[in-house]
């Protein structure tokens, strides 16, 4: 079970309800935006609400880094190794305080093919942004290194440190090294080789780094059989442990998908008039960021609309533009967007939407992405009170109502031919319902199936406490019935008004009087109000109507719900309590024993006997004799 969270922000508690059960990396943040820690989980939901629990084991460190924490950001991902290297990304990016298992030098490493006349190959952890080449990370560094070393045997790269150029070589200010002397290089620093030859082999272990190694493996192959026929077999076994380190290596590249190749996964998640646009950026096969833009003004435009300008304006500016776009739909003006792109990037780039497979699933999570950080800025919205959902905005519009109904409360009256009347109350706030302030109430001063009386009883009883206790009035007061049950309840409300003589303070008694109120009748969804003699009706396709009958709904489910406990536990009940000498604590004991009144009447003397002794056994089992000769 949660504890109450010690910094008390009521932020961080509703997050933590609506984690998703998905795996993905976690930020803290403390109060000045400024990340805390950054975790991967299997699942979020449960890996983030682990911080906050009472069964978590004490550790000093972790106690401090959560009395600071008052923001949770996520990033939802497709696999447990996507979560792993993006953790490793962001931490070395951000470097935050709490990370210290991973401040020693813990970053996945990358091989470099640097951006030089002659290009050198190497590990590094470092990216710096000259036009170099990088490949990976690497969650695996001795496979990695054995790799890369494996690459160095085939390739005669470059080892030495040397700024290599024309006119270092002109002015011989490099000698060749030991390397060239045991073939491992082809001396580059005195111009034994081009920079078009080099440039080549340098090419091919791009190649290979980015995968495609089939043509080398079959290169190799036959090499390893006509070393083997002119029977020198210690070299066939040397070149058979290359291509088996190279087919480790190419294993180990399928990080996100089979191909290795640079993309932009575009999504967008709306709701009413806002909508939130995600970029994934997959380089090299892997996930290297994410990137989000919130958008507005965009209500009754197509899906297709909203993805080609949030598209458009993100590569206005973008200078990196890799060669496949995949969207989640296709857009209008593909064709000339393709074209604009490719001008851009110098290079061909194709968009694509991918309907099945493990592409469509990379799609999805981006989605999952996009609609998650669309309700995150809701939440926050709701909580600075700047954000209205749609259908409030909608249910304000068609009532003309002044304000935006935030919280609206719904009554409903339950009743069967006048037994076990009963009241429900629901609360909805910013279009969601919010169950903890469900209220259910018995119908006390009513005397058979009076609705309109029931209706006075329950709006009194209602909103004379809550004004005594110093509330708030509700934005729309909803009542489930026509005009008859909305007339009593705009009659408890007047009365209450002139008859609270010790409420001074005249906001409050103001906003009783001019809290809107309205009945909604549910054969033809008419709506009824206070000072409009007839009836009037929504547009069927209003998200306002929609928002009142989802109300009204549950109001009738909660009533319902409560008025057949009632009724189950008078009957249940009754017929024992007829019984002489059986009071509540002995129906009770026997109704537990037996499980129904049925089975009491079925059991043996003995039985009962032995829970309520001999003389009271004996006059259940008159009583029903008697009930059944009767």
């Amino acid at each position: 079970m949660n504890t109450p969270i010690t910094n008390k922000d009521v932020s961080i508690e509703n997050k933590l309800e609506n984690l998703p059960p998905k795996s993905g990396v976690y930020q803290f943040k403390d109060k000045d935006e400024k990340i805390l820690y950054i975790g991967k989980a299997v699942n979020l939901r449960n890996r983030v609400r682990q911080y906050f629990q009472k069964s978590r084991s004490p550790d000093s460190r972790i106690e401090a880094m959560v009395s600071k924490i008052r923001d949770v950001e996520t990033i939802v991902t497709d696999s447990e190794v996507e979560a792993l290297i993006l953790e490793a990304t962001l931490i070395k990016k951000f470097k935050p305080r709490y990370n210290v298992d991973l401040k020693d030098d813990k970053s996945y490493p990358y091989i470099v093919v640097t951006n030089e006349p002659y290009p050198r190959v190497f590990v590094t952890r470092r990216i710096i942004r000259d036009g170099s080449k990088y490949f990976g990370p690497f969650t695996d560094v001795k496979n990695m290194r054995i790799s890369l070393k494996m690459i160095r045997e085939i390739f005669k790269v470059r080892s030495c440190n040397y700024m290599i150029d024309e006119d270092v070589i002109k002015k011989r200010k490099i000698k060749v090294c030991l390397d060239y002397h045991i073939k491992k290089c082809d001396g580059p620093c005195e111009g034994l080789i081009s920079q078009e030859q080099y440039a080549g082999m340098i090419n091919e272990v791009a190649q290979v780094l980015k995968g495609k190694t089939h043509s080398l493996v079959k290169s190799l192959e036959e090499k390893m059989y006509r070393a083997a026929e002119e029977l020198h077999f210690e070299e066939a076994a040397e070149i058979r442990d290359r291509m088996n380190q190279l087919n480790v290596y190419t294993e180990r590249q399928k990080i996100v998908d089979t191909e290795l190749i640079d993309r932009d996964l575009f999504a967008i998640a709306t709701e009413g008039n806002d909508a939130c646009g995600v970029i994934f950026k997959v380089r090299d096969g892997k996930i290297i960021g994410r990137q989000h833009i919130y958008m507005n003004g965009i209500e009754n435009l197509a899906e297709s609309d909203i993805v080609e300008q949030f598209l458009e304006r993100y590569y206005l500016d973008a200078e990196d533009v890799p060669r496949e776009v995949f969207l989640t739909v296709e857009v209008e003006n593909q064709a000339t967007i393709q074209q604009w792109l490719s001008q851009k990037r110098g290079n061909p780039v194709d968009l694509f939407t991918p309907k099945i497979g493990e592409k469509a699933k990379l799609m999805t999570m981006c989605k999952s992405n996009a609609r998650f950080l669309l309700d995150d800025l809701k939440t926050q919205r709701l909580q600075q009170g700047e954000y209205l959902p749609h259908s409030v905005k909608a249910l304000q519009r068609d009532l003309r109502l002044q304000r935006p109904p935030r919280r609206i409360e719904c009554f409903d009256i339950s009743n069967i031919q006048g037994s076990d009347s009963v009241a429900s109350m629901v609360v909805f706030e910013n279009g969601k319902s919010k169950k903890s302030e469900y209220r259910k109430f018995k119908i006390k001063s009513v005397e058979g199936p009076d609705d309109f009386a029931s209706i006075r009883e329950v709006i009194t009883r209602r909103y004379s406490r809550l004004l005594e206790e110093g509330g708030e009035m509700p934005g729309l007061v909803v009542i489930d019935g026509g005009k008859g049950q909305l007339s009593s309840a705009c009659e408890a409300l007047e009365n209450l008004y002139r008859n609270i003589e010790k409420l001074e303070d005249d906001k409050l008694k103001l906003s009783l009087r001019e809290t809107p109120i309205i009945g909604l009748a549910k054969r033809l969804e008419e709506i009824y109000f206070s000072n409009v003699s007839e009836p009037q009706t929504l547009p069927r396709t209003s998200s306002g109507l929609k928002l009142l009958q989802q109300i009204r709904n549950e109001a009738h489910r909660f009533a319902i719900t409560y008025h057949r406990i009632l009724r189950k536990k008078r009957t249940l009940q009754t017929e024992l309590d007829l019984i002489s000498g059986v009071g509540k604590k002995r129906a009770k004991e026997l109704l537990e024993a037996f499980g129904s009144v049925q089975g009491v009447k079925f059991a043996t003397h003995q039985q009962l006997s032995d829970i309520v002794g001999e003389k009271v056994a004996t006059d259940i089992e008159t009583y029903f004799e008697e009930a059944q000769i009767g």
